[in-house]
């Protein structure tokens, strides 16, 4: 894994909001150990800068993978977590990550982790690994007839008359590219109202560490971003609106094979429902040769504030 060294060898917060959106985001899973053993391996990871102070969900799940992954062999790669985001976290504090060995068989390993701020839980994860091995195979198809990223707008384009405004901020500050298919929703809603879309996403910048645990990693972080476009799209709604409330409560993904997240993968994306102020959202990622990559989902709290 790349270490990307301070001057007393790790970054610190300060130094972290300095560096380019790629090298903070990997500077994020370069953890720290600190030789704790309590029943638990204990490691400690900083924050990449938000302009709301709070840690970016998927930025704490990435860290929860690389944090598990530390204590399986590299033949058993993961292949599901599934975490709940508990209280928020804060971007000025470092996160401790207590990682619980709860089995070792002959061909899977469980890991819980819990991440800690100030004594309390943020975060908590169960992820499984797995040896790689022959088996049964069939996988979902790459919807057809969709552009390729070349040919779609920067989000940057999109974001340009925000100025420095929170769009703007997501668009220019993070380590992955987006191009929507159908246009983001950071300034306004889309039409028409489905509760589904596409998204290609790479990291950029720059080309990741070969390690694939920081790959299967950075799937986690990205498709943070985007879970709960589908539902607000289906509504109307943009993520500038100042009514709009939402905080995600849980994530999951399973790996199926292995992708570089530095090269374009397509994001499809629906929502089944939305009810009793939370929504739900499923995605898949696929490689451009239209091979099944990955499966997420999410629930989130989305609320609308009423009006005055």
């Amino acid at each position: 894994m790349v270490r990307l060294l301070g001057q007393d060898g790790a970054p610190d917060r300060g130094e972290l909001e300095e560096l380019a959106p790629l090298d903070s985001f990997l500077a994020t899973l370069d953890l720290d150990d600190t030789g704790a053993r309590t029943g638990e391996f204990i490691y400690t990871g900083k924050s990449q800068w938000m302009p709301h102070g709070r840690v970016f969900g998927g930025q704490v799940s990435a860290q929860s993978i690389i944090a598990a992954s530390k204590t399986v062999p590299e033949d058993r790669p993961i292949h599901s977590m599934h975490g709940y985001f508990l209280r928020p976290g804060d971007v000025n504090y470092p996160i401790t990550f207590a990682v619980e060995l709860i089995h070792d068989g002959n061909s899977f390993s469980t890991r819980l982790v819990q991440a800690y701020q100030h004594g309390k839980q943020i975060w908590s994860m169960n992820a499984s690994f797995q040896i790689e091995e022959p088996g049964l195979e069939h996988a979902a198809s790459m919807p057809s007839g969709i552009p390729g990223p070349e040919t779609l707008e920067s989000e940057a384009a999109h974001v340009a008359v925000a100025g420095d405004s929170l769009a703007n901020y997501w668009v220019h500050r993070r380590p992955f590219a987006m191009r929507h298919v159908d246009g983001p929703l950071y300034l306004r809603p889309a039409e028409p109202r489905i509760a589904s879309e596409a998204v290609w996403v790479k990291a950029q910048g720059g080309e990741l560490p070969d390690d694939p645990v920081i790959h299967r990693a950075a799937l986690c972080y990205v498709s943070d971003y985007i879970m709960l476009d589908p539902v607000l799209r289906r509504h109307g709604l943009a993520w500038i609106n100042p009514r709009l409330r939402v905080a995600s409560l849980d994530h999951g993904i399973r790996f199926h094979r292995f992708a570089r997240a530095d090269q374009w993968l397509l994001f499809v994306l629906d929502s089944p429902s939305a009810q009793g102020g939370r929504g739900l959202t499923n995605g898949r990622f696929f490689d451009r040769e239209g091979r099944l990559i990955a499966s997420v989902s999410q629930e989130a709290m989305i609320r609308i504030k009423p009006e005055r």
